[in-house]
């Protein structure tokens, strides 16, 4: 017997979350989540720490794909770790809660995303937030202190983040006190989506609030039936209307039927591929791949962009930056003791403690890279550890001229994606690229860390006054990668060829919509988790609305194909 629900929300990150989260609460039905990774109750999880271990490889709760080799990145593959379980991406990620700008959201409806300005969203930040800096009060203009999401300062942060910001300032940078405030330039703390010392991912913030076992994740709402282990393989449809999904569950397929709707919220290389196996989608491309073709789609993974990111290392043995050696070894056995007693010390630390939004030419109006400070000098983007200690500092170009797509491997979906990033395709970016490294070479030099001493990595012996530029750039397209920031590959707009219409709804079809980072018509100036978990929030009132607003009688408007 096929079960059947009214809403099937296809993928459990941090979206996907929110909006279930938020339908269950307002009782429109039954709501199902489906997730094809496992729960989140682990410690590589739930310990920040743990990503050091989880986002090199893949692995119980890491996708771990590797686009294409880009020939605008020296031939090089890039790396693109996925979540997998409930939380999905914010149960691996650095924890950073950024939203990005004001102006993001205003240049989001500019470009066709209607209701989807600032002073739209900002509600939906501020719902989900719980601050600990306005706990328990909601009459802060920017923040909410009574959210399910819990947002903190770092708990015990390394002192080599404090050494930056000295430097930073000698470097003529201002302190930022909150990047999420009316202003973000400048250099200081990230704030962290934590809660006494451990990760508070959305799975936590809107399904089961740290409760352990099976049984629980569903927060205690009957309406709400959260699936672990089911992964989709497809879209069912009659005519024109999702009706349910095919799945995979314990070795078998299972169909699921959907009363009301269809939400995808399986991310920005996930979603695409689930519109396209269903049928939705580039129609050459389809029939290639032997898929009957529903709707000819062709944006559909198109518009693919990710926040470019080179780094700069230093290495110096210092044990309480993290590293590979016996020393730190003992230290880290003694923070074990500290973390489970107390939840202190460096298994509280997200890595990426400290950092800055600047401008790399003095007449813009608002910054064009992001710094990531980090508490190790691992390589390759954190997939490479070398022994020994070290600090490291990421350049991001925050709005890139690039743009890449998502395409099929495969008519199974069990096959990944594949994903041609196309970063640094523009020459642009390269040139903000090369601005940035300028910039965090200048803070490097400065008396409160140069007096550290260290080895550079990759950069060394390479003169910064204009003279080695050529070579310069040429070791960004050696190092450079993505900072794990995918979005835009079902881009929303109000012309016909957007994949989505500012409600979210999938153009074409009935009783589909997409709900994630895919949506999002050019990437935030920022880390991304945030703004996730808005677009759940918003998404869950748009389809509640839909959900109780009245029935004409003989009514057969059908607003999503247009």
């Amino acid at each position: 017997m096929e079960q059947a629900y009214d809403f099937i929300v296809v993928g459990g990150g941090s979206a996907g979350c929110a909006v279930a989260g938020r339908l269950a609460d307002a009782k429109c039905g039954e709501v199902a989540l489906l997730e094809a990774g496992g729960h989140d109750h682990r410690p590589l999880v739930t310990t920040p720490v743990g990503i050091a271990l989880v986002i090199p490889r893949a692995g119980e709760f890491n996708y771990a794909y590797n686009s294409l080799p880009q020939p605008t990145m020296a031939g090089r593959a890039g790396y693109q770790p996925r979540g997998r379980g409930l939380g999905g991406s914010s149960s691996i990620n650095g924890m950073v809660y950024i939203r990005g700008r004001a102006s993001d959201y205003d240049h989001w409806e500019s470009m066709g995303a209607e209701g989807w300005g600032w002073k739209d969203v900002l509600p939906y930040f501020k719902r989900s937030e719980c601050n600990e800096r306005v706990a328990g009060r909601d009459d802060d203009p920017l923040h909410g202190g009574t959210g399910p999401l819990h947002v903190t300062d770092p708990r015990s942060p390394c002192a080599m983040a404090r050494h930056f910001l000295q430097a930073a300032s000698s470097a003529g940078h201002a302190y930022n006190h909150d990047f999420n405030g009316p202003v973000q330039e400048g250099v200081g703390y990230f704030q962290v989506t934590q809660r006494n010392g451990e990760r508070w991912n959305a799975a936590r913030a809107y399904l089961h609030q740290g409760r352990t076992g099976d049984g629980q994740l569903n927060g205690g709402r009957a309406n709400l039936h959260v699936q672990v282990n089911t992964q989709v393989l497809r879209v069912l449809f009659e005519g024109v209307r999702a009706v349910g999904v095919v799945v995979l569950k314990d070795g078998r397929e299972q169909v699921l039927r959907a009363r009301k709707e269809v939400i995808l919220s399986a991310g920005s290389l996930i979603s695409p591929q689930l519109l396209m196996v269903s049928g939705v989608g580039p129609a050459e491309h389809l029939r290639e791949k032997g898929i009957e073709v529903l709707v000819d789609a062709p944006q559909v993974g198109k518009n693919l962009q990710e926040h470019v990111d080179v780094i700069l290392h230093k290495r110096l043995f210092r044990t309480e930056m993290f590293g590979v050696s016996v020393r730190g070894a003992f230290r880290y056995l003694w923070e074990l003791v500290k973390y489970r007693g107390r939840r202190e010390g460096v298994f509280t630390r997200s890595f990426t403690e400290a950092g800055g939004f600047l401008k790399t030419d003095p007449t813009l109006a608002e910054p064009d890279v992001q710094l990531h400070f980090v508490m190790s000098a691992g390589d390759n983007h954190g997939r490479k550890f070398r022994y020994g200690h070290g600090y490291s500092c990421h350049v991001c170009v925050l709005h890139p001229h690039s743009r890449g797509e998502v395409r099929l491997a495969s008519a199974d979906m069990r096959d990944a994606p594949v994903i041609e990033l196309n970063m640094l395709a523009d020459d642009r970016d390269m040139e903000v690229m090369l601005k940035g490294v300028h910039q965090v070479q200048a803070i490097l030099e400065q008396p409160a860390l140069a007096r550290f001493g260290g080895k550079a990595l990759h950069f060394a012996g390479l003169k910064f006054d204009g003279s080695d530029d050529k070579q310069i750039k040429q070791v960004i397209r050696e190092r450079a990668d993505g900072v794990y920031h995918p979005v835009g590959t079902c881009r929303m707009g109000s012309d016909v060829a957007s994949v989505v219409d500012p409600q979210l709804r999938v153009r074409g079809v009935q009783g589909l919509r997409v709900v994630d980072a895919s949506v999002m018509p050019r990437v935030v100036a920022g880390n991304t988790n945030a703004p996730c978990m808005m677009i759940g929030e918003k998404a869950a009132d748009l389809i509640i609305a839909d959900c109780r607003a009245p029935v004409v009688a003989g009514d057969t408007s059908q607003p999503a194909l247009a």
